[in-house]
């Protein structure tokens, strides 16, 4: 057997429709896209189209809720503090905050602020400052302790410079003079 005696089998492969090629090739004058207008253009798409039926996306329930106004912490267990501490990241008797977490590598970015989570074990009287707290990261931070000092977060003010403001209503008693 030589390189060029090997071929498919028959059938195996199907030479393409060359379409636009006259009238008699069947696929000649329009070439497959119909008639006129936008659709018989090359690079031309009309998305989510269906005809007179309904699209799929408004046949399909919206789903969830987005709150734009919610606040997403850094959640912190406190074995992964324990593991920096282990690591001489964070030094025992230190005030443990969003700065000092990323500046031990913890932490990403200090965000919207710090949540402690009471996962894993903590060995070391630590002070913390963060955003929030659980139940149980406090009781066992307190147990051996230490001290968990929430900070208030401060939500941005609800009226916003530039933004018209109402006017207060006029008694109906006033009149002008």
């Amino acid at each position: 057997m030589k390189l060029n005696q090997i071929a498919d089998n028959e059938g195996a492969r199907k030479e393409r429709m060359r379409i636009g090629r006259g009238i008699g090739s069947g696929k000649g004058k329009t070439g497959g896209r119909g008639v006129k207008g936008q659709k018989a253009r090359t690079g031309v798409r009309i998305k989510g189209r269906e005809g007179g039926q309904m699209p799929l996306h408004r046949r399909l329930p919206k789903r969830g809720f987005n709150n734009i106004f919610a606040v997403k912490y850094n959640e912190v267990n406190l074995d992964r503090i324990q593991q920096a501490v282990d690591a001489k990241l964070i030094k025992a008797g230190d005030t443990v905050t969003a700065e000092s977490l990323q500046k031990a590598g913890v932490l990403r970015r200090a965000g919207n602020g710090v949540r402690l989570l009471g996962g894993g074990e903590l060995k070391i009287k630590l002070s913390f400052e963060v955003a929030g707290a659980t139940k149980s990261a406090i009781a066992a931070v307190e147990k051996l302790g230490g001290s968990v000092k929430q900070l208030v977060v401060k939500k941005a003010d609800k009226e916003k410079p530039g933004k018209m403001q109402k006017k207060p209503k006029k008694d109906a008693g006033e009149k002008k003079a």
